[in-house]
Order: C-alpha cells, then structure tokens, then sequence
C-alpha cells in the first residue's frame, strides 16, 4: 500500500502526465472527474481508483464526494486539473485541513481578475487602466477619465468568454444594467470589471515554480489574439525568440508578478499584452495551473519540458524524493489549432517534416512545429494558419460564458 494518497479533480479531460507522474513518485491516485469523461482514454495503469459526478455538479457536490473519499482512505494532497477546478480544490483541502497547497484566499487571486489587477497595479506591473463595477459615480469618473474603447469582462471566467466591447459610456451602461436586469447574483454587474481596451499583440509565459523562485519557463507569442480567435479563427502560439529583448522583459515581468502573488509552488500561466501605441506590457490574466490548448506540448518540444509533468513531481515530492528541475533546450515550436467542419479531420496530406504533433480530438485540427531556427518555424507557421482556414475550418458561435 502506498503511504501518500493523493485525489485528481478533473472536470475536463487533462492531466494525464501529471497522474503519471503521481503513480511513479509511489503515491495512491484517486481520479475524480464528471461521469462523461470516466471513458476517455485516462491513463489507467497510473489510476488506483476512479470517482464520478455529474457534469453540471455544484463546488459543494465536489466537496461531498471527497469527504467521502477520505473516510474510505486518508488523502494527503488534492489538486484540480482545470482552471474550474482552482477553487473546489482549495476549498477542500481547507476542509479536510490539508495544509499541502494553496488556500481558497490564496487561489483566488489566480481566478479573479479584479483582484490581479489590485495585486499587480500595486506591485509595480501595469494593468490597463481598471474599475471594479460596484459604485456608478466611480465608474462614471473611470469613463470620463479613461478613452474609450472599454472591454466589459466577467471576474472570474476564461479566456473572451462573456468580454463585450463597448465604445461609448451609454454602450457601457446598457451592458451592466442588462446584466442587473436578470436579478441573479451570478449575472450581478459587480461579477464584472471594465478595463481599457488596448490593440496590441499577447505573450504568455509559463513557469514551474519551486520555493518561490521559477525554476523552467516558456515564452511563447500568440499569433492571434484569444479576443478575436473566440471569435473564430485558427489558434496559434510560437516560441519567442531567445535572444530578443521582448524575451528578457517578459521573464522579469513573469518573476514580479508570480512574486507579488507569493507563488510558492506548482505552475503558472500568465499573459501579457504588448500595447500596439506605446509598446508598454500589460497584465492580460495568471492563473495557477498549465494553459490549455496544448500549450504544455508545445513547451515540451521547444525547451525539453512538459508543465504536466514537472507540476506532478512538484506536488508528490517529499524529502526522500526531492524535486529536480529539467535541464532546458532552446528549439522552437509552434501550434496551430482551429475547429474543423469534420468529425475526424484528416490530416494526412501535411507532410512537412517538422511537424511533431497532431491534435487528436472530434472537431479539431491541430499541430505542432518543432525547428531548429525561428525563421522556419515563422514560415510554416504562416502557411499551415492559410491552409487549415482554407481546408477545415468551421466557425463557432461565441458563448457568453461557459455553463457551470
């Protein structure tokens, strides 16, 4: 029997290598995922037990299911795969008094994008200029002082889910007050924050961090903006180059920001906007937990390490087994992801050699460039964005936000 147990909440289809990971350090795996997903191709040889709930289950349902879990085996360790997953997790191991990871104070930082702009503005990293949505003589100072555009944006969702742009202040006000007409606290304007729009081009950095101090980092650009790709559009995301000014700012800002938010621990995924007029970074969002979009694939083959598997050593080391940060490559790679008008895309005719990846999922069609140069990985970049457009791309309606 295996003395550390450990309990993976999933509620989206991630996490794998970081489960690897867990059952090699020696400890008991305990998934816990939505009832849809218990037949996804998990990696059964690392999981020693699964649990199930329904899809649309509240943080209290989460935290029900754990309980019980532990009054079959004692848990050690729970951590969340997803970004909806944050929250439910240190919330739990509050409960359990678990003092192994963050609380849900501490978490919430990463999920509240008010509360990062408090945290960053007042740590010496530039935010657009922001208010929060509670009081209307402040926010109609904020409008006269700020110009237009605005961008209206939910507190504690991802990605451009729910953002609507707005051009003068009536347009901001018929936003919020159709927000309050709906009378229910989760549509309440105040679970929102509006903020300067600002035309630029978005970096992220991903880090793994280790006693405060990030011990691997990626920095990638995006090709397109999250903003307009929510919009429709082919995802894409390529290393920066390594000996550009932009790289070396970026990872100071990366280090202030995880600092200011005293990241001691695990993986971190922050975005910056390059302001277009003043060339100045902006803070777009940080979160604690690996960036979706097979952003961690794309780290893997450009400098030799999977954030998945890194956060799984971070989390079960103990001091027999201490934690030993990767030794970093400088290759470049890049990933181009869009949805597909087919069921089963066929890729095949892409036969550039560089390709390394291919995104297997209904709907989808992506992949991943690895290079020894920027230069190449900039062309077939180019190329494979034209081709996918013109060869399976399909256009989805933008969702306000994700259902709970």
């Amino acid at each position: 029997m295996s003395n550390k147990h450990i309990v993976c909440i999933a509620s989206e289809f991630k996490g794998n290598e970081f489960i690897e990971e867990a059952q090699a350090a020696g400890w008991h795996v305990t998934l816990l995922t939505r009832d849809d997903l218990k037949d996804k191709e998990w990696p059964w040889t690392s999981i020693n037990e699964i649990h199930t709930l329904l899809g649309r289950s509240s943080e209290e349902e989460y935290l029900r299911a754990v309980v019980n879990i532990a009054g079959t085996r004692p848990i050690d360790h729970v951590v969340g795969m997803d970004e909806f997953d944050v929250l439910p997790s240190a919330r739990i191991r509050e409960y359990l008094q678990l003092f192994k990871g963050m609380s849900r104070s501490h978490a919430l930082r990463f999920r509240d994008k008010l509360t990062m702009r408090m945290i960053a503005s007042t740590n010496g990293v530039a935010c657009p200029e922001f208010v929060g949505a509670f009081n209307p003589a402040s926010i109609n100072e904020y409008l006269e002082r700020v110009p237009a555009p605005w961008i209206i944006k939910p507190r504690t969702e991802v990605s451009a889910f729910g953002i609507r742009k707005c051009d003068t202040p009536d347009q901001v006000w018929n936003v919020l007050t159709e927000l309050d007409s709906r009378n229910t606290w989760r549509d309440h304007p105040s679970k929102y924050h509006i903020e300067r729009f600002i035309e630029g081009d978005v970096y992220h950095v991903d880090s793994v961090v280790r006693k405060g101090k990030v011990v691997a980092a990626g920095v990638n650009k995006y090709g397109t903006t999250p903003f307009n790709v929510a919009k429709g559009g082919v995802f894409t995301s390529y290393t920066l180059d390594y000996g550009s000014e932009e790289r070396d700012e970026l990872l100071h800002l990366n280090k202030k920001l995880l600092k200011a938010f005293h990241h001691e621990k695990g993986v971190a995924h922050a975005e910056f906007l390059k302001g277009a007029t003043d060339g100045k970074f902006y803070l777009v969002e940080v979160a604690c937990r690996v960036g979706g979009a097979y952003i961690a694939n794309v780290h893997e083959n450009a400098n030799g390490f999977n954030l998945w598997r890194e956060w799984g050593k971070l989390e079960t080391e103990t001091k027999e087994r201490p934690y030993k940060a990767p030794k970093l490559q400088q290759d470049y790679a890049g990933i181009a992801l869009a949805l597909a008008k087919d069921e089963i895309p066929d890729t095949s005719h892409y036969a550039d050699k560089e390709i390394v990846y291919r995104v297997d999922k209904p709907r989808h069609v992506g992949l991943i460039f690895k290079t020894e140069g920027k230069d190449r990985l900039n062309e077939l970049m180019n190329t494979y964005s034209r081709r996918i457009t013109e060869d399976f791309l399909a256009i989805a309606p933008v969702k306000e936000r994700y259902d709970d």
